[in-house]
């Protein structure tokens, strides 16, 4: 690796102009592929993006590349058409419990919602921005609560494959979480007994490092240091770490 500490963000101006200028028309295009009555754009048929039902886990994505296309271009006309998409589309991934994906859905949508309004980047009314805070401390709570204790005291969040099942890309989504443990929330259980979501995200991601990272430990024929397993696999009742497994 050679480094050049003489860059500066100034240096970068050019060539991110010209990523907003390449993404700009495949951006607006995939904002009118994501409707209500269909599953998000994920695969590609002959060079053009199709949608099927197990791609839900996507329909932020393009909801929130448009507010950030906004972030680069200062279009209004693009926020308001992109903000309404969001409140329209995706109210029922606020409570969606059967997914580990909230910080892409809900973070990539409410939560740059949010952190536009704060920047002074858009024009709010109080309760608008005070919507935004409740869904992410919604998602947060709900992402929280998708849980599975491991052996050693630890947990994590499942991935849709079932509570036996920790993916190492889980991690990404867990900022969620923190947004919402700013936001001074908590997941309540049962007895009202408050359950930290900076907790869960510690656990979840001391977890994480401890059975899907490689250390180069001899753990198995797979144990290179730097490797890293998609999933890792427990047994759903004990908790004990079974063995590493890959969905992609």
């Amino acid at each position: 690796m050679r480094i050049e500490p003489d860059l500066t963000p100034a240096h970068l101006e050019g060539p991110a102009r010209q990523v907003v200028e390449a993404a700009g028309p495949k951006v607006l295009s995939l904002l009118d592929q994501v409707r209500p009555d269909g599953p998000a754009p994920v695969m590609t048929v002959r060079g053009r993006y199709t949608a099927r039902a197990w791609t839900e886990w996507t329909r932020g994505f393009p909801l929130g590349m448009a507010l950030l296309l906004f972030d680069a271009t200062g279009d209004m006309a693009l926020y308001r058409r992109a903000r309404d998409r969001i409140v329209e589309q995706m109210g029922p991934f606020l409570t969606h419990t059967g997914v580990h994906d909230h910080g892409f859905n809900i973070g990539s949508t409410f939560g740059n919602l949010w952190r536009l309004a704060w920047e002074g980047r858009t024009p709010v009314e109080p309760w608008e921005r005070r919507y935004y805070e409740l869904a992410l401390k919604t998602s947060g709570a709900v992402q929280a609560s998708r849980w599975a204790r491991t052996a050693d005291g630890g947990g994590y969040i499942p991935s849709f494959n079932g509570p036996h099942s920790l993916f190492v890309d889980t991690i990404r989504t867990l900022r969620v979480l923190a947004i919402a443990h700013l936001l001074g929330h908590s997941l309540l259980g049962e007895g009202d007994r408050p359950i930290s979501l900076l907790g869960r995200l510690v656990q979840h991601a001391r977890a994480t490092a401890t059975y899907n990272v490689y250390y180069g430990e001899g753990r198995d024929a797979y144990d290179v240091p730097g490797r890293v397993a998609h999933e890792a696999i427990f047994h759903p009742q004990t908790g004990e770490f079974r063995c590493p497994g890959t969905q992609q």
